[in-house]
Protein backbone atom coordinates (compact mmCIF):
# COMPACT_ATOMS: atom_id res chain seq x y z
CA UNK A 1 0.00 0.00 0.00
CA UNK A 2 1.08 3.53 -0.71
CA UNK A 3 1.36 5.40 2.58
CA UNK A 4 1.59 8.94 1.22
CA UNK A 5 0.76 11.61 3.75
CA UNK A 6 1.02 9.18 6.67
CA UNK A 7 0.69 10.04 10.33
CA UNK A 8 1.05 7.91 13.44
CA UNK A 9 0.78 8.02 17.20
CA UNK A 10 1.25 5.49 19.96
CA UNK A 11 -0.86 4.55 22.94
CA UNK A 12 -1.11 2.02 25.73
CA UNK A 13 -4.27 -0.04 26.27
CA UNK A 14 -6.10 1.11 29.42
CA UNK A 15 -8.34 -0.85 31.78
CA UNK A 16 -11.50 1.01 30.67
CA UNK A 17 -10.94 -0.33 27.12
CA UNK A 18 -11.09 -3.99 28.19
CA UNK A 19 -14.32 -5.97 27.91
CA UNK A 20 -15.61 -9.10 29.65
CA UNK A 21 -13.53 -11.26 27.29
CA UNK A 22 -10.37 -9.59 28.69
CA UNK A 23 -9.42 -7.88 25.43
CA UNK A 24 -9.98 -4.46 23.87
CA UNK A 25 -13.64 -3.94 23.04
CA UNK A 26 -14.32 -3.37 19.33
CA UNK A 27 -15.75 0.11 19.94
CA UNK A 28 -12.28 1.33 20.89
CA UNK A 29 -10.85 0.36 17.51
CA UNK A 30 -13.49 2.58 15.89
CA UNK A 31 -12.56 5.37 18.32
CA UNK A 32 -8.86 4.98 17.43
CA UNK A 33 -9.65 5.09 13.70
CA UNK A 34 -11.65 8.29 14.24
CA UNK A 35 -8.95 9.79 16.47
CA UNK A 36 -6.25 9.05 13.90
CA UNK A 37 -8.27 10.81 11.19
CA UNK A 38 -9.00 13.82 13.40
CA UNK A 39 -5.40 14.26 14.55
CA UNK A 40 -4.02 13.83 11.05
CA UNK A 41 -6.50 16.27 9.51
CA UNK A 42 -5.75 18.86 12.21
CA UNK A 43 -2.07 18.56 11.34
CA UNK A 44 -2.43 18.95 7.56
CA UNK A 45 -5.39 21.34 7.32
CA UNK A 46 -5.71 25.01 8.20
CA UNK A 47 -8.28 27.43 9.66
CA UNK A 48 -9.35 28.74 6.25
CA UNK A 49 -10.24 25.25 5.00
CA UNK A 50 -11.80 24.21 8.31
CA UNK A 51 -14.03 27.28 8.28
CA UNK A 52 -15.57 26.17 4.95
CA UNK A 53 -15.56 22.37 5.02
CA UNK A 54 -16.13 19.38 7.29
CA UNK A 55 -15.64 15.63 6.79
CA UNK A 56 -18.18 12.97 7.76
CA UNK A 57 -17.86 9.19 7.74
CA UNK A 58 -19.84 7.23 5.17
CA UNK A 59 -18.37 3.80 5.88
CA UNK A 60 -15.99 1.98 8.22
CA UNK A 61 -14.49 -1.43 7.39
CA UNK A 62 -12.33 -2.99 10.09
CA UNK A 63 -10.47 -6.29 9.93
CA UNK A 64 -9.49 -7.63 13.33
CA UNK A 65 -6.36 -9.76 13.06
CA UNK A 66 -5.54 -10.44 16.72
CA UNK A 67 -6.67 -9.26 20.15
CA UNK A 68 -5.12 -6.57 22.29
CA UNK A 69 -5.05 -6.84 26.08
CA UNK A 70 -4.46 -4.54 29.03
CA UNK A 71 -1.09 -2.81 28.89
CA UNK A 72 -0.37 -3.55 25.23
CA UNK A 73 1.46 -0.72 23.48
CA UNK A 74 0.26 -0.01 19.97
CA UNK A 75 1.13 2.21 17.05
CA UNK A 76 -1.74 3.64 15.04
CA UNK A 77 -0.78 4.74 11.53
CA UNK A 78 -3.12 6.45 9.09
CA UNK A 79 -2.79 7.57 5.50
CA UNK A 80 -5.04 8.81 2.74
CA UNK A 81 -5.96 6.69 -0.25
CA UNK A 82 -7.83 7.82 -3.35
CA UNK A 83 -9.84 11.02 -3.26
CA UNK A 84 -12.50 11.53 -5.90
CA UNK A 85 -15.68 13.55 -6.27
CA UNK A 86 -16.97 14.18 -2.75
CA UNK A 87 -15.21 11.15 -1.21
CA UNK A 88 -11.82 10.31 0.21
CA UNK A 89 -10.46 6.98 1.42
CA UNK A 90 -8.50 6.75 4.64
CA UNK A 91 -6.61 3.73 5.87
CA UNK A 92 -5.56 2.90 9.42
CA UNK A 93 -3.22 0.16 10.56
CA UNK A 94 -2.90 -0.76 14.23
CA UNK A 95 0.27 -2.60 15.12
CA UNK A 96 1.80 -4.12 18.24
CA UNK A 97 5.52 -4.32 17.63
CA UNK A 98 5.86 -5.52 14.05
CA UNK A 99 2.54 -7.40 14.10
CA UNK A 100 -0.62 -5.93 12.55
CA UNK A 101 -3.55 -6.39 14.93
CA UNK A 102 -6.20 -4.49 12.96
CA UNK A 103 -6.66 -2.73 9.61
CA UNK A 104 -9.36 -0.27 8.66
CA UNK A 105 -10.61 1.51 5.57
CA UNK A 106 -12.93 4.45 6.01
CA UNK A 107 -14.76 6.41 3.34
CA UNK A 108 -15.17 10.09 4.18
CA UNK A 109 -17.43 12.62 2.49
CA UNK A 110 -16.61 16.32 2.29
CA UNK A 111 -19.43 18.68 3.26
CA UNK A 112 -19.88 22.41 2.80
CA UNK A 113 -19.91 23.66 6.39
CA UNK A 114 -22.73 26.14 5.77
CA UNK A 115 -25.16 23.97 3.82
CA UNK A 116 -23.96 20.63 5.30
CA UNK A 117 -24.33 19.16 1.81
CA UNK A 118 -21.72 17.10 -0.03
CA UNK A 119 -19.30 19.13 -2.11
CA UNK A 120 -16.72 18.05 -4.69
CA UNK A 121 -13.26 18.08 -3.13
CA UNK A 122 -11.61 21.33 -4.27
CA UNK A 123 -8.05 21.46 -5.58
CA UNK A 124 -6.79 23.17 -2.40
CA UNK A 125 -7.81 20.08 -0.39
CA UNK A 126 -6.74 17.56 -3.03
CA UNK A 127 -3.27 19.12 -2.87
CA UNK A 128 -3.19 18.60 0.90
CA UNK A 129 -4.36 15.00 0.59
CA UNK A 130 -1.49 14.06 -1.72
CA UNK A 131 1.50 15.67 0.04
CA UNK A 132 4.37 13.70 1.55
CA UNK A 133 4.71 12.23 5.05
CA UNK A 134 3.73 14.34 8.05
CA UNK A 135 5.63 12.38 10.75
Amino acid sequence: MNKLNSYYFELKVKSNQIDELKHVNNIHYVEWVQLAAQRHWKLISNEQIDSKFVWVVLRHEIDYVSALILGDEVKITTWIGDSYGVKSERFVEITKGKKTVAKAKTIWCLLDKVTMRPIRIPLEILNILTTEDTN
